[in-house]
C-alpha cells in the first residue's frame, strides 16, 4: 500500500473548499423563482484535463463521494463485526465487503433482490427450522483465496463464540448448529423456526458481511483484530487514506471479474475517493467547483442552491423536493406507558393538533414526502401500502364523543404543502397533481383544533385558568418532546415546530433537545414523554414489515426501567398486533399474504396511533454529472444514492464517464 500523505491542507484544497467564492452567497441569498445557472466561474465547467486528486490518481478516473461519518477517529480499524468502528461507510461496507443477499430499497438493478454470494435464495425446509445456503463457485478475495463455506460458517461460529461482535446475540439464539455438505453450500439447523433468519445476512443498509477465516482465524483475538489493511471480497481494495481519517482511496482490483459485483460488468471508475467534505455550504461549493461528484446529505438551503446555480448537479427528483426518500419514517413516538398518552383519544387528539404544512416547511422547506399511515413513502411502498388504503383512509373516522363521528384523513395535505413552498421556491415547485404527490406524498391528518378538544374532553381531561391542559387527576398534562440538536437540522427543526403547535393547542409542551448518546439511553429505558425520531424502518423494496415489527410482540415488551427490546421504544401492545406479527412469522419471505397482513397493521396502527407518522428521513444526495453521469434518479431508481448505503455499489457499474 502507498504510504503517500497526502496533507488536511492538500485536501482542503483539492476540494476547493479553501476559498470561499460566490456559492456561499448563493447559500445565503433569499430564496425567489428559479433563475438559472450561476455566473460564478466553475459551475458547470468542463473537467480540468490532467488534474490528479492525488499521485497517479487521475482526477477523470475518480469518483468522489462524501462519507457522512466525517472524519474517522481510527482510520486503520477495518473490524466491520465489531460495533463501533467509524470505517464502516468510508467505501469500506460498499466497496470491499460483501453479502448473501442484497435488498435493493428501490427497484433494484435487476430486481429488488440480489443473490449476491448465494447463487440462489435461502431455502428452507416446511416449518422453517432449517436454512440451506448455496455458495457461488469462483469468488475470490482479493489476496487471491477463494471464498467457500468455511467462509460463512467461521463468520457465524466466531460471532456466536465470542461476545461482543454485532450479531453475537442473534447467531447464540437461532443458531444451533451448522453442516457443510460441500465447499459451496452450509445447512444451517436453528433452534427454533425463523422464516426470516436470512434477513441477517441480507443487506438493506448494511448486514452480516462475510469474514475471511484464512485471515481472522489467524489472529489470537479477533474481536480485537483491526484488520488492517483489509482484504477485500468486492471490487475494489484499498489504496490509500489519510492517516487523519479525512479521506480514503479505493482502487478497483486487477481481477474484478472475480468479483459478485462482475455479473453486471465492470464498474466503471478505476478510482473511488470518500472524504470528508465538511458542512453543508462547503459540500456545495466543492461539487459547484467540480471536486465533489456525490454529496451523501445537506440542508435544504444547500440543494436549494445547487438546483439553482449548477446545472450538472442531479437529484433523486429532478425538482422539489428533490431528495431520495429514504425507507425510514421519523415519527412522534409517544411513550405509551405514560399517563394520558397511555390513551388513543389523547394520541390522536395531539395529532390533530400538529400543522404538517408548517412541519414540512420548518424541517425541509417543504421538501418532505409526508406519510399518515405507519410506513415510510418510499421505494415500492406507495404501491404495495399507501394506494391500497386510500379509500380506506378517506372512509376512515373517529369517535370524537357523545356519538360524533368525524373523518380526520386530508387527502390534499401534499397539494398545501407544494402551494405554500411555492410562495418561496417558486417554479421549482411543480404544479401537476399527480406529479406533486408522487413525490410530495398523498395525504395526512387534518389539523382540526375543535376535533382535538373534543378527544381530550372525552378522555377525562380539562382545561385550567390559563387554558392548558389537565389530567384526569387534575394534574398538568406535560409533554417534553425528545429531539436531536444539531446532528440533523431537519428533526430538530420539525421538533420545534410541532411543539409550537402542542403550545397553541393548550399542552404544555417543551422541546427537549438532547445529544444522540443521551437521547438514546433515554428512549431505550422509557424515560421521555414523547421523542421525533424514527424506530420503523423498512426495506423499501420489499414488502415484508417483519424487519420492524417482529420486535414490537408483547412477547419483548419491555417497561419503564428495562431496555426496550429492539424497535418498541414506544412501549404500545396490542392483541391484535400479537396476531398480525405471528401470522407474518409463519409465511415465507415472499408470499403475497404477508401484504395482505401489513396492510392489516397500518389500519390497526391508524386506529389505535401508538405513534404519529409524519415523513420519510428525505437525503439531499445530489450528484454532479460534470465526470460522470447514468446516476440512480426517481426516473430510473436502479438502486440508492446515498453514497454510505451498501447497495450504492451498483451504481458503479451503471454510471460511465461523461462524454
Amino acid at each position: 500500500m502507498s504510504k503517500y500523505v497526502y496533507s488536511r491542507r492538500a485536501f482542503l484544497a483539492q476540494l476547493g473548499l479553501v476559498t470561499a467564492g460566490g456559492v456561499l452567497a448563493a447559500c445565503a441569498a433569499p430564496a425567489g423563482p428559479a433563475a438559472g445557472p450561476a455566473a460564478e466561474a466553475g459551475a458547470g465547467a468542463a473537467p480540468a484535463v490532467g488534474a490528479e486528486v492525488a499521485p497517479g490518481v487521475p482526477r477523470a478516473e475518480t469518483l468522489i463521494l462524501e462519507d457522512p461519518m466525517g472524519r474517522n477517529i481510527t482510520p486503520t480499524d477495518f473490524n466491520r463485526w465489531r460495533p463501533g468502528i467509524t470505517t464502516a461507510s468510508n467505501g469500506f461496507q460498499q466497496l470491499a465487503l460483501d453479502a448473501l443477499w442484497y435488498i435493493d430499497p428501490d427497484e433494484g438493478i435487476d430486481g429488488v433482490w440480489d443473490n449476491s454470494l448465494a447463487a440462489e435464495k435461502p431455502i428452507y425446509n416446511e416449518d422453517f427450522s432449517q436454512m440451506t445456503v448455496k455458495l457461488r463457485e469462483g469468488i475470490y478475495w482479493s489476496d487471491g483465496v477463494e471464498f467457500t463455506a468455511d467462509d460463512l460458517i467461521y463468520t457465524v461460529q466466531v460471532q456466536k463464540d465470542t461476545p461482543g461482535f454485532g450479531f453475537t446475540g442473534q447467531f447464540a439464539r437461532y443458531v444451533d448448529s451448522m453442516e457443510k455438505p460441500d465447499d459451496y453450500t452450509v445447512v444451517f439447523n436453528l433452534t427454533e423456526p425463523n422464516s426470516r433468519f436470512h434477513a441477517v445476512f441480507t443487506v438493506r443498509w448494511n448486514a452480516c458481511f462475510l469474514m475471511p477465516k484464512h485471515i481472522f482465524e489467524a489472529q489470537p483475538d479477533p474481536l480485537a483484530y483491526t484488520f488492517y489493511p483489509p482484504v477485500s471480497l468486492g471490487a475494489y481494495v484499498l489504496k490509500e487514506h489519510d492517516p487523519n481519517g479525512d479521506w480514503f482511496i479505493w482502487e478497483r482490483r486487477e481481477d474484478w471479474e472475480r468479483t459478485t459485483l462482475a455479473r453486471f460488468g465492470m464498474p466503471a471508475p478505476k478510482f473511488a475517493m470518500y472524504v470528508a467534505p465538511g458542512p453543508s455550504d462547503k459540500k456545495v461549493m466543492a461539487q459547484t467547483a467540480g471536486d465533489l461528484d456525490v454529496i451523501h446529505d445537506m440542508a435544504p438551503e444547500g440543494q436549494i442552491t445547487l438546483a439553482r446555480t449548477n446545472p450538472t448537479s442531479r437529484s433523486w427528483f429532478p425538482s422539489f423536493p428533490w431528495a431520495h426518500p429514504d425507507p425510514t419514517l421519523p415519527a412522534v413516538l409517544y411513550n405509551n406507558e405514560r399517563p394520558g398518552l397511555d390513551n388513543r383519544d389523547v394520541r390522536w387528539a395531539l395529532t390533530l393538533a400538529i400543522d404538517i404544512v408548517r412541519v414540512a416547511m420548518a424541517s425541509y422547506r417543504g421538501a418532505a414526502t409526508i406519510s399518515a399511515i405507519h410506513v415510510p413513502p418510499t421505494g415500492m411502498y406507495p404501491q404495495y401500502y399507501f394506494e391500497p388504503v386510500q379509500d380506506w383512509l378517506n372512509d376512515f373516522e373517529l369517535d370524537l364523543g357523545g356519538g360524533e363521528m368525524y373523518k380526520p384523513y386530508d387527502p390534499e395535505a401534499a397539494v398545501k404543502i407544494a402551494d405554500e413552498a411555492r410562495k418561496s421556491l417558486g417554479d421549482l415547485v411543480p404544479t401537476d397533481l399527480e406529479e406533486i404527490k408522487k413525490y410530495t406524498g398523498m395525504g395526512w391528518w387534518k389539523r382540526d383544533l375543535e376535533a382535538a378538544e373534543k378527544l381530550m374532553i372525552k378522555a377525562g381531561c380539562s382545561r385550567n385558568s390559563d387554558g392548558k391542559w389537565l389530567l384526569p387527576n387534575g394534574d398538568l398534562f406535560s409533554v417534553a418532546l425528545l429531539a436531536e440538536g444539531d446532528t440533523r437540522a431537519v428533526m430538530g427543526r420539525g421538533a420545534a415546530m410541532i411543539v409550537e403547535n402542542w403550545v397553541e393547542f393548550g399542552l404544555d409542551a417543551t422541546h427537549d433537545t438532547r445529544d444522540n448518546a443521551s437521547r438514546n439511553a433515554m428512549e431505550l429505558i422509557g424515560d421521555y414523554d414523547a421523542a421525533f425520531g424514527w424506530t420503523i424502518e423498512t426495506w423499501g423494496g420489499h414488502p415484508d414489515l417483519f424487519f420492524f415489527l417482529q420486535s414490537w410482540h408483547s412477547d419483548l415488551y419491555a417497561p419503564i426501567g428495562v431496555n426496550a427490546n429492539g424497535r418498541n421504544r414506544m412501549r404500545w401492545m396490542h392483541p391484535e398486533l400479537d396476531r398480525i406479527i405471528e401470522e407474518i412469522q409463519k409465511l415465507d419471505f415472499d408470499d403475497p399474504k404477508g401484504v395482505e397482513l401489513g396492510i392489516e397493521f397500518v389500519k390497526l396502527a391508524c386506529v389505535e396511533m401508538p405513534i404519529t407518522p409524519i415523513m420519510s428521513y428525505n437525503v439531499f444526495t445530489c450528484c454532479d454529472e460534470r465526470y460522470w453521469e447514468g446516476f440512480p434518479t426517481a426516473a430510473d431508481p436502479y438502486t440508492n444514492p446515498v453514497p454510505n448505503w451498501a447497495n450504492s455499489r451498483y451504481m458503479f457499474v451503471k454510471i460511465r464517464p461523461k462524454a
